[in-house]
């Protein structure tokens, strides 16, 4: 276990989650800032990516826990992100559609800002979300974060405007 809250626990994703990394990555609804679902083979990459992340810098996306069921209900966690000319340190959240709207992401999201701060000694941490993903700019608003610019990333073939939210270690 990396991260303990009220109602969760987070841990590293291992090639156990695959199918419930599948509930999130290949559900359309749950998949629209990404410009649709993934295919099984992205789904293995996605999870082969956060492996390899834990070994690189000890740290990635991990398996948010509800503690009540034992499920995995989405993932949460810290991981290095292009912005602009330079990396910074991100925290990234995608749940399930069946756990929306009912605080999981912020509970986890927090639990990551405190980590990055506490653990990591990060000076700020950011969360890089799409212009038209509302629900995931009000999570970062909740966490304590604001909007410090904007840039547009090029994927799937298409140009998607991000706003990079962001969160300095002296507001806690």
């Amino acid at each position: 276990m990396i991260l303990e809250t009220d109602r969760l626990y987070l841990r590293e994703l291992n090639q156990g989650d695959y199918g419930s990394l599948c509930n999130i990555l290949q559900d359309e609804k749950a998949m629209y800032a990404y410009e649709g679902a993934f295919s099984d083979d992205e789904v293995q990459e996605w999870l082969d990516r956060q492996i390899a992340r834990y070994q690189k810098w000890g740290f990635g996306l991990w398996a948010v826990i509800l503690k009540e069921t034992d499920e995995m209900i989405g993932q949460c966690g810290l991981t290095m992100q292009p912005w602009k000319e330079k990396g910074v340190l991100e925290i990234g959240y995608l749940f399930w559609r069946l756990y929306w709207h009912q605080g999981y992401a912020i509970e986890a999201a927090r639990a990551c800002k405190k980590y990055a701060f506490e653990r990591l000694d990060a000076d700020e941490v950011c969360s890089i979300i799409r212009d038209t993903n509302t629900a995931s700019q009000n999570v970062a608003l909740k966490n304590g974060m604001t909007v410090a610019d904007s840039w547009t990333k090029h994927y799937r073939g298409v140009d998607m405007p991000h706003f990079r939210y962001v969160a300095k270690r002296n507001l806690i």
